[in-house]
């Protein structure tokens, strides 16, 4: 079955992310950092004043894990912001006060060393009122690559989605259960339920373009959360190394919905690249979504109309990502690429037709 934890939070940690390091911790100044690393950006001479600091070393043996992914949104901020500064050439060289400690953390996380959708979303935030719930209007982020609210907004409508798919998982967890005591009236609530959740995401989706404007998105945080492409990591003994930038395909909602549905996407470089994504979730995601995935295929015993409600929900959902990338990013470029380094068009077309085409007739 599905923890408790996931059902009550999805897949945003619990409690909240911590905002700052505690009072008197050497890691203090990283806080410092993270406040003034929009306005840090601003300076031409950034990389030089980056290559200078002096970033204190997780000690060894057991940090609280909200500590050890905090450190991880700093290191994983500054290194983006190292390698992709706007008005510069990207970076091929990493320095070895930034490299090294990220990636002895990212080792910690079990995870690859670059900045990615659990750091830039999922450990990103906090709430104005503790009491009030995860959601556009009592949430803020933590960390940003430029003082523009439109990247606290994109970042923030991902929040919100993650903290829908709590009830996600509690139905999944139910449908779980049905299945398990064979009952086809509970199954078909489990599976209404999560349709109504997707949907819901949908409407948190489409608040996007609210104060999200696409000529600022694209020109400037946009790059920061791109691809690394040979990059050394200096004080590595390792080859340059190429990693998938911050994208929503890391998420991990949509892929347990795909693992629930069993839903037939035929293999492909874009299979390839959604498996991929994998290794940049945190290791209690993965496991989650391998264990939906081994949940039997229960197509033909549940009614065809809260499943036909499900796929719909799910495809209108991947419709509206397409047309926000259109939007905000092929509009702007000859030849597209996501922040993962992926010819995403072609590929999202074909998992909404693939989607709908699963459908009970």
């Amino acid at each position: 079955m599905i923890g408790a934890q996931f059902t009550r939070r999805g897949f945003l940690p619990e409690p909240d992310p911590v905002v700052e390091f505690p009072a008197g911790s050497e890691f203090s100044a990283l806080d410092s950092l993270g406040r003034d690393l929009p306005s840090l950006l601003q300076d031409k001479g950034f990389r030089a004043l980056a290559r200078g600091l002096v970033i204190p070393a997780l000690p060894q043996g057991t940090v609280p894990l909200d500590e050890l992914r905090l450190y991880y949104v700093r290191l994983g901020f500054l290194a983006s912001a190292y390698v992709n500064q706007v008005g510069q050439e990207p970076a091929t060289v990493l320095p070895r006060n930034l490299a090294v400690p990220l990636y002895d953390v990212c080792s910690r996380l079990g995870r690859p060393p670059i900045l990615s959708y659990d750091g830039y979303a999922l450990y990103n935030w906090k709430r104005f009122d503790p009491a009030g719930p995860i959601a556009l209007g009592n949430i803020d982020t933590i960390q940003n690559f430029v003082h523009l609210y439109d990247e606290h907004w994109f970042i923030l409508v991902h929040v919100e989605i993650e903290a829908l798919a709590a009830a996600t998982l509690q139905a999944i967890d139910q449908a779980e259960r049905a299945l398990t005591s064979g009952n086809r009236a509970a199954l078909d609530a489990s599976v209404a339920a999560l349709a109504r959740t997707l949907w819901a995401q949908v409407e948190t989706l489409r608040r996007i373009p609210e104060k999200m404007d696409p000529a600022l998105y694209y020109k400037t945080f946009r790059p920061y959360i791109r691809f690394f492409e040979k990059v050394v990591y200096e004080g590595l003994d390792t080859a340059p190394l190429n990693f998938r930038g911050e994208t929503g395909a890391q998420s991990s909602v949509i892929p347990t919905i795909v693992a629930f549905l069993k839903i037939p996407h035929r293999s492909s470089m874009l299979t390839d690249h959604l498996a991929d994504m994998r290794r940049f979730m945190p290791t209690e995601h993965r496991a989650l979504i391998e264990h939906v995935e081994a949940l039997p295929d229960f197509r033909e015993k549940v009614a065809r109309e809260p499943f036909n409600d499900a796929l719909e929900a799910l495809a209108a959902f991947r419709d509206t990502h397409l047309q926000f990338a259109i939007r905000y990013i092929a509009a702007h470029e000859r030849d597209p690429r996501g922040t993962g380094g992926t010819p995403y068009m072609s590929w999202l077309s074909q998992l909404i037709d693939e989607t709908r085409a699963h459908k009970i007739a």
